[in-house]
């Protein structure tokens, strides 16, 4: 998984800006900072790989139910 640049002291600036004194922005960023760690975040190549082994399963899948089928043709 990728990681999210995550800029606290502009982010620090803005809640200070919107009234937040400095401890309490502070608290903020690093709970929001923590967050990020935290969080399991999909990027555009993760997505793309797990594509890629949905199509591969899905062709399986069909290959296998063609071949079922087939066989039972030839049974019945």
């Amino acid at each position: 998984m990728s990681t999210i640049a995550f800029d606290t002291h502009r982010f620090i600036k803005i809640l200070e800006g919107a009234g937040f004194n400095e401890k309490q922005a502070e608290a903020v960023a690093e709970a929001v900072s923590h967050a990020h760690v935290e969080a399991e975040i999909a990027s555009k190549a993760d997505l793309k790989e797990l594509e890629y082994r949905l199509i591969i399963k899905l062709g399986a899948m069909m290959v296998t139910a063609v071949t079922v089928v087939a066989v039972l043709v030839k049974l019945l």
